[in-house]
């Protein structure tokens, strides 16, 4: 992006100035480039299902989606109901897709927003087809079935499926798709006794003369290992927003691929206070972290409350290019940098604080925030919380600002308040 300060840019868009001194920076042009990755790779007739949930991973689910679909994507997958429902608030068309069941008692509105569902159980499949018959049934309830390959975590068992969908044989339901997910895709073994057992599902449908819909298997990782079979659907989450999961093999041909995917998501932050310290002097909640000598300490509104988890702190930061560490426990709206050893820091527009992302030629990824937590990508990502604002960009364009009180978008005529709320 442009070196100018963030407040300049949102102002030179027409756009609000933050709330506070501490956003994430979402690159739209990055997360159209990612589908475009998959979609190559993929190839034709195929379906590429993005994955939106958890407010896309963090980096804003009506935004996002909105990318996506002019991306291309075929389908959006979500969590929930009321996750479809907002992104049908906010103006997205393609089909949408429930990951994870439904009560049934929402079967109705869901068809009525054309959301697809899923099944995942016999007794969830009982419940919904009850509740189903007893609406007025004016719009086609579409149907996904979920075979549990091996991952136990939701799904039918392989040798009902056949049974399930024979249940789901009527005028007013269409059965769409037939998916499993991957519990270990970088573990060959695993992943081929999951897509066999998914096989053995599949041979039973048409064992019984049963149409087989569409089959979705592989996530990001499943389609990176080189192992996965396509079938006629991926769902591709972590990958789209730029990330790979950890420890991931792959095939020559999958790497080069992953090598042109970007990261869509920074993290920055301009000092509240930048104050020298003696030696001697505690810093935070406990005294935890004493400063071993003069030290200069730059405050960050940025804390557990956000994105940065109290336990196991941040680490680093960059600024001015330099990486600073982050010292003193972490609390709920703060977090503090050592910034003695960078000369010049200081409270003003140009001092951004790079916590996720590059600054120069230094980067602070995600997975190496990852594996200093002993987490994965996906929770650095998905932990950032609703109250940062993100400022959305291609390249040096800005598109629009998201915080706690709404959307406001840049059009041909200026910016616009879009209505979508937190969504």
């Amino acid at each position: 992006m442009s070196t100018d300060s963030i407040d300049d840019r949102l102002r030179a868009a027409g756009l609000p100035t933050l709330p506070r001194s501490v956003w994430l920076e979402i690159d739209e042009a990055a997360l159209a480039n990612n589908l475009s990755v998959f979609r190559e790779l993929i190839g034709t007739g195929v379906e590429l299902n993005a994955v939106v949930k958890a407010d896309a991973y963090g980096h804003g689910l009506v935004p996002v989606a909105r990318v996506f679909e002019a991306a291309g994507a075929d389908r959006l997958c979500v969590a929930s109901l009321d996750e479809a429902l907002a992104l049908r608030d906010g103006g997205i068309r393609i089909p949408i897709l429930v990951l994870f069941p439904i009560p049934p008692s929402e079967v109705d509105e869901a068809a009525f927003a054309e959301v697809e569902i899923t099944v995942s159980g016999t007794d969830q499949l009982h419940a919904t087809l009850d509740s189903w018959r007893g609406q007025s049934r004016a719009a086609r309830l579409v149907v996904h079935l979920e075979v549990d390959s091996g991952l136990s975590r939701g799904g039918v068992k392989p040798q009902q499926a056949a049974a399930v969908i024979g249940r789901l044989d009527a005028p007013d339901l269409q059965v769409a798709g037939i998916w499993t997910h991957l519990a270990s895709p970088e573990k060959q073994d695993v992943t081929s006794a999951q897509v066999a057992a998914f096989e053995q599902a599949v041979n039973d449908l048409r064992a019984v003369g049963r149409y087989v819909p569409k089959r979705h298997v592989a996530a990001t990782g499943g389609a990176l290992n080189g192992e996965t079979p396509l079938y006629e659907g991926v769902r591709i989450g972590l990958g789209l927003y730029g990330l790979l999961p950890m420890d991931l093999p792959m095939p020559d041909p999958e790497r080069a691929a992953a090598a042109r995917l970007i990261p869509a998501m920074a993290l920055k932050a301009r000092p509240l206070r930048v104050e020298t310290i003696s030696a001697g002097t505690s810093v935070s909640y406990g005294g935890r972290w004493t400063a071993e000598r003069e030290s200069v300490i730059a405050t960050l509104p940025v804390g557990y409350a956000d994105a940065i988890p109290r336990p196991a702190p941040w680490g680093n930061a960059l600024v001015r290019g330099h990486s600073v560490p982050l010292v003193g426990t972490v609390a709920m709206d703060a977090v503090m940098a050592d910034v003695t050893d960078v000369p010049g820091v200081a409270v003003n527009l140009q001092d951004e604080f790079v916590l996720l992302g590059s600054q120069g030629d230094a980067t602070i990824s995600a997975e190496a925030l990852a594996r200093g937590r002993n987490t994965i990508p996906w929770e650095v990502v998905t932990s950032m919380s609703a109250r940062i604002p993100r400022v959305y960009h291609a390249g040096s364009v800005l598109m629009g600002l998201r915080t706690l009180n709404g959307e406001t978008r840049v059009s041909a005529v200026g910016a616009s308040a879009e209505g979508v709320g937190n969504r």
